[in-house]
């Protein structure tokens, strides 16, 4: 098996800003979208209807930069510990209603980036699903060495091809904005000496990681 791809620090961070900004545009430019409209239309009906444009891209919004937030943030110290809680709740903000989330480890402090390695691993699962279905987050054991395991459910799952080599730091094409988020939740399983592996089917997918 190859060894996996070194990136620089300047480039791994370039590559997840991007992601992120890419992210947050289209609820931010709806926003947008809706203030012009209230300018320009001042009949009830349409104010009505930007209001309502501008509530839910502002909740979209904040949803999206708390999960980036600890995700691919950086707060607190390298040691920090994360209550692994937050991880179910942020996954809830950001996917629900179109993804149903069933999150069953109870509240644990863990190391910070076991944390973002779960959050990530939900945000991979999450997007082979494109139509809505469900999400179950179980643990793998306890304690500060606690594993996960990330399976989604629905009429169409669809896990892109690539997704496998990148989450084992071997991508067979030079990494982009669009590659850099499984590559780097392979970074983070690797950091915490865990190993994440991945099954795909028709109407499910899962990722696990101890």
């Amino acid at each position: 098996m190859s060894a996996p791809i070194e990136l620089s620090a300047l480039d791994l961070s370039a590559m997840l800003c991007s992601k992120v900004c890419h992210d947050v545009i289209n609820p931010v430019a709806a926003m947008e979208n809706g203030f012009q409209l209230l300018e320009m239309d001042q009949k009830p009906e349409s104010r009505e209807e930007a209001m309502k444009l501008i509530q839910h891209s502002a909740v979209q919004a904040t949803a999206k930069l708390k999960y980036a937030r600890i995700a691919f943030g950086s707060s607190g110290s390298p040691t920090a510990q994360v209550d692994v809680g937050d991880a179910g709740d942020l996954g809830r903000q950001l996917f629900e209603p179109e993804i149903k989330v069933a999150f069953t480890i109870p509240k644990t402090l863990l190391a910070k980036n076991r944390v973002k390695l779960l959050l990530n691993m939900m945000l991979i699962a999450a997007g082979a699903v494109s139509r809505g279905g469900t999400m179950k987050v179980d643990p793998i054991g306890s304690g500060e060495t606690m594993g996960f395991t990330v399976k989604v459910e629905a009429e169409r799952v669809r896990m892109h091809p690539s997704t496998e080599s990148l989450l084992a730091g071997t991508p067979a094409e030079a990494l982009t904005a669009q590659t850099i988020q499984p590559f780097y939740t392979g970074l983070l399983a690797r950091e915490q000496g865990m190993k994440l592996t991945l099954a795909a089917e028709a109407g499910s997918a899962t990722l696990a990681a101890q």
